[in-house]
């Protein structure tokens, strides 16, 4: 996969930062056909700081959670735009200070912005890690602190997306694609579906 990529479109810290936010239970796809007229309404954390949370609504209905992610993304915005001069911070701490923002999304942010090392596991990197026997965790941090022990930290930021890339194109949850998956003989399919086990 020389192409992996985020599957999120943006342009600078502040948007990254508010697609990751917007992300949870919602599907990348559906962050990128709402982003494009949230960010031209709002264009900077400035922008999102003066906002009422109502404000995002029309913008971002589409996408579950979306009353919540718009408090979460304007109480965000202000303390960047108060306390970090508009910036999205680039250290873990300062990250998950922020309102709605947990270490998987502050790790998302530091690795795309080329912030610091991270691992972050969402229910992709947690599902294929499983799989391919890297870990028994079934805890977020547990899985990280085993795919960080397992990878050296120069391939942390490839690894996390190779994973996510893997089980949304290839190991899906319900029925992954075993037959053209390039790592079937090496994976003892720990925790998949009872009819494509060994």
């Amino acid at each position: 996969m020389p192409d992996v990529r985020i599957a999120l479109d943006f342009v600078d810290d502040v948007q990254l930062l508010v697609s990751v936010v917007l992300s949870a239970q919602s599907t990348d796809a559906g962050v990128n056909r709402a982003t494009p007229a949230l960010f031209a309404a709002y264009p900077d954390a400035a922008a999102f700081a003066r906002a009422r949370p109502e404000d995002l609504w029309p913008h971002i209905r589409t996408l579950g959670l979306y009353r919540n992610k718009a408090k979460a993304i304007v109480s965000a915005m202000r303390s960047i735009a108060v306390e970090h001069g508009g910036r999205v911070p680039r250290t873990r701490e300062a990250l998950e200070a922020l309102p709605g923002v947990g270490r998987k999304t502050a790790g998302v942010v530091l690795v795309h912005l080329g912030a610091a090392a991270a691992f972050p596991v969402d229910t992709h990197v947690g599902r294929v890690s499983r799989r391919l026997g890297f870990t028994r965790q079934l805890d977020p941090d547990e899985v990280e602190a085993d795919l960080r022990a397992l990878f050296p930290e120069s391939r942390w930021a490839t690894g996390h997306q190779l994973l996510v890339w893997h089980g949304r194109r290839t190991c899906d949850a319900r029925r992954p694609a075993c037959s053209r998956c390039a790592v079937d003989s090496l994976c003892p399919k720990r925790g998949a579906p009872a009819g494509i086990r060994r």
